[in-house]
């Protein structure tokens, strides 16, 4: 998979608290590590939306992660709140993560991330347009 890096996220990431940029780091390794584990994704765009890094493959929706002055005990994983993605991620795995509407997945700074299911979302994120008329977008628990 070829990662298309805009220099402007790794300047942006530098700019978070501390423990907050570890674990968004984390949850960008999560998005990586996931985007080479699917075959046809052959691209995968790393940019900045709303100053915010963002991740989009060819036939997905977009991903974008952040930590926010205004809620600064949490750090998110966010989604297009137009999709059926968090409400499926909902139906899928219900109380393992804590969402925010239909927009993201919300982290403490102390949670542990559970990868596997956190992956299982990214993936769908990832392959929405091929996924999004399959039930639960493709995903098991």
């Amino acid at each position: 998979m070829q990662l298309n890096s805009n220099p402007a996220v790794a300047a942006r990431l530098k700019t978070y608290p501390v423990p907050y940029k570890k674990k968004l780091e984390h949850l960008r390794k999560l998005i990586l590590a996931t985007a080479k584990e699917i075959p046809e994704i052959k691209a995968l765009e790393e940019t900045l939306k709303w100053n915010e890094p963002a991740y989009l493959a060819k036939k997905g929706s977009t991903i974008r992660i952040d930590w926010k002055p205004k809620k600064p005990d949490q750090y998110a994983i966010y989604f297009k709140c137009t999709s059926k993605l968090v409400k499926t991620f909902r139906a899928v795995f219900g109380d393992t993560f804590n969402y925010e509407n239909n927009r993201a997945i919300v982290f403490k700074l102390e949670d542990t991330v559970p990868e596997e299911a956190l992956k299982q979302c990214i993936g769908a994120a990832l392959r929405y347009h091929v996924v999004k008329e399959l039930p639960e977008l493709g995903m098991s628990k």
